[in-house]
């Protein structure tokens, strides 16, 4: 009954050039937009006197922490991560930054594209490999069926193309 979380696993360290050309995009702005804003910003509050009393200079300071600490996170994660280019192997399998339509036991078609976790996003269908539907599609065929488990209940779907570009 206590507090014990175990460890979450360790994320997978690939991702597309284009995923990692957005991080770095995202660190530039953070270090030489956001966070000089920000400092100018609670250095005029810290001006006006009282910090204890100074709701600007507080969230401005939060706000530096905050900036810091996604900065440490994105230098750290670019250094660690493999940069792997989308590759057609000429096989017809999935392999990482493949596009994959798949239907549904409906035969309702959607299309994903699988990449690391850090560039992972619902609104542009790219799932992680790591993933459960991400895991049961890497290594599969063109035609196969799949089934992934979830939560609610095991879905299977078939592979309906795969493409690289």
């Amino acid at each position: 009954m206590g507090r014990y979380r175990p460890p979450k696993p360790k994320a997978s360290a690939y991702i597309t050039p284009e995923g990692a050309q957005r991080m770095r995009e995202e660190l530039e702005e953070l270090w030489k937009v956001e966070r000089p804003k920000v400092t100018q910003a609670v250095t005029d509050a810290a001006a006006l006197g009282d910090r204890s009393e100074n709701a600007d200079y507080q969230y401005g300071k939060r706000r530096l922490r905050q900036i810091d600490s996604r900065v440490r996170f994105l230098t750290k994660r670019l250094e660690d991560v493999s940069i792997v280019e989308p590759t057609d192997h000429g096989d017809g399998k999935i392999y990482f930054a493949a596009w994959v339509t798949v239907a549904d036991d409906d035969g309702a078609e959607v299309e994903y594209r699988i990449v690391g976790p850090d560039e992972s996003s619902v609104e542009d269908n790219a799932i992680s490999m790591d993933s459960p539907m991400g895991r049961a599609l890497l290594g599969r065929s063109l035609g196969d069926e799949v089934t992934v488990k979830r939560p609610k209940g095991d879905a299977v779907f078939e592979v309906l193309a795969v493409r690289y570009a």
